[in-house]
């Protein structure tokens, strides 16, 4: 738990950016019409976050946990640094500096965050044995879902509070104190268990571990991060991909060909080759991406569904949102529980429905839904509320299958593989959906007659009216047709879960020592 609680710090923090983003913008002087020139401090902290995973991964395997987590709580905090003490704007020669260098410090933010997840996660692995990990997991799991809820509001009141103090910037200074208090915390934790974790794991290392392909690990991390760079919709409104689609998306292919060729030719390939051939590892990672993509969708579409459909303020649509993001945590606790109990496959499986029936009624929602009550709850907060703790649930037995089948040498590996098809999973569907939105919503908009605004026509209340009516019943469409792909999208994954995975932790456990 003292990993997790650099993980829940961290978490905060890049989910705070959310509330925090306007001010951050108006005090670096960047003009309302240029709003995309802010999507590096969005982009830039995700790249930073995805190329980490595999080098970070194999650091921690190679050079132990206790320097890998360290240097990751330095790494953010150096970041965190960087970000409170961007330049105000205005004053030469320091006002042109102002975004790049918050940027920077977003970018090592990402990287130090973004190495602490798969160093606890492997943490749990090599503390508890294959079998019986799957409630450490999902409590560490439970922790950082936790810190990703109450980013936003950390952000927001913090910023509040300490606005003689820099405002936003008071925030990321907080970050100095809290990644020491982590530090020292994990220090401490550490010492205490340090005999344990030499007993379980160091001896199998030193015999199991096989050679670090550093260059492999680079180009596949650097591919990602291009990747990133390629997807990342830098202005939704407009275009699903990034403006620099074309020459970031050749550079991801480029690294990314040069590691499939080294995965094919190295006697020691970044990701084990019979792992590769393990139908449980292939069947959990692309139940993950699929998770993920589906997560995305309720993620994005939420609150705007409120903004646009229930005419929700910008607050509101958030905290309709948090209604969702609350039980993921809950549910990430209890699938860990239940894996260790139950089979792996029928928890990921049944979160896996839950969230595909979550998705068909909110396929089944108009602009009236929030009125509708039940024993005086509103409908929509429990609908909410059980899509979250659907996507709570899969989390601990998709990572849990695969640490399981893991050597313990390359356990932190492992981790930065679950962390890293979860996230990807997230991207392509944020891309997808965004190009996927902008044509629906334009098809189904422009089906009807041709509407016209006349400024100071004795009819311009009307036209207006007609106007807002036919955008709402465009994005009512649009979002049930999401919806109900991000249904079928469930559907599959949790078919494949129920597939690939074993039929208890303890066959899982079984497969571990036969795969070495």
């Amino acid at each position: 738990m003292a990993a997790a609680a650099g993980l829940f710090v961290a978490a905060l923090d890049a989910y705070a950016v959310v509330t925090l983003l306007p001010k951050m913008l108006f005090d670096l002087d960047v003009p309302v019409d240029r709003i995309e020139q802010a999507t590096p401090i969005v982009s830039g902290f995700l790249a930073g976050y995805i190329v980490v995973m595999p080098l970070i991964g194999l650091a921690s395997d190679v050079h132990g946990r206790t320097a890998v987590y360290l240097g990751a709580l330095a790494a953010f905090a150096l970041g965190s640094l960087l970000t409170a003490s961007a330049a105000y704007t205005g004053e030469p020669p320091y006002g042109w500096i102002g975004l790049p260098w918050l940027v920077a410090g977003r970018v090592l933010q990402g990287v130090g965050g973004g190495a602490l997840v798969p160093v606890a996660l492997a943490l749990a692995a090599d503390l508890f044995p294959a079998g019986g990990r799957s409630p450490a997991i999902g409590a560490i799991s439970a922790i950082q879902e936790t810190g990703s809820v109450l980013g936003p509001l950390y952000g927001a009141v913090l910023a509040a509070w300490a606005e003689t103090f820099g405002s936003w910037r008071f925030v990321f200074w907080a970050n100095l104190p809290l990644a020491l208090a982590c530090a020292v915390g994990f220090v401490v934790a550490q010492r205490r268990l340090g005999p344990i974790r030499d007993q379980r794991t160091e001896p199998v290392e030193r015999a199991e571990a096989p050679p670090a392909d550093w260059l492999g690990a680079a180009l596949l991390g650097a591919g990602l991060a291009l990747l990133v760079g390629a997807l990342y919709p830098d202005d939704p409104a407009h275009r699903a991909v990034s403006a620099l689609f074309w020459p970031a998306g050749i550079g991801a292919v480029l690294a990314l060909g040069a590691w499939a060729w080294r995965q094919a030719a190295d006697l020691a390939p970044v990701i084990p080759r019979r792992l590769l051939r393990s139908r449980v590892f292939l069947g959990a990672s692309l139940a993950n991406l699929l998770a993920g993509g589906g997560l995305m969708v309720a993620l994005v579409d939420i609150p705007l569904m409120g903004r646009g459909v229930f005419n929700l303020t910008q607050l509101d649509s958030a905290l309709l949102l948090s209604r969702f993001m609350v039980a993921v945590p809950a549910g990430a606790f209890l699938g860990g529980l239940a894996t260790r109990r139950l089979s792996g496959r029928w928890v990921a499986s049944a979160g896996m429905l839950v969230a595909a029936g979550f998705f068909v009624v909110l396929a089944s929602w108009n602009e009236h839904e929030l009125a509708r009550r039940l024993l005086g709850i509103r409908e929509a907060d429990l609908v909410l509320a059980g899509g979250g703790l659907g996507f709570g649930l899969v989390i601990a037995p998709l990572a849990t299958a695969v640490l399981d089948l893991a050597q313990p040498a390359r356990h932190g590996l492992a981790a930065s593989l679950v962390v890293l098809v979860r996230t990807l999973g997230m991207l392509l569907g944020l891309s997808a959906l965004t190009a996927f939105g902008l044509s629906r919503f334009y098809q189904l908009f422009n089906a009807g007659p041709a509407l016209r605004l006349i400024p100071g026509s004795p009819d311009f209340a009307a036209q207006k009216a007609a106007f807002d009516a036919r955008v709402t019943q465009a994005l009512v469409a649009e979002y049930h047709s999401i919806f109900l792909i991000a249904a079928g999208i469930c559907v599959i994954a949790g078919v494949v879960a129920g597939l690939a995975l074993g039929d208890s932790a303890r066959s899982t456990a079984g497969r571990t020592t036969a795969s070495k």
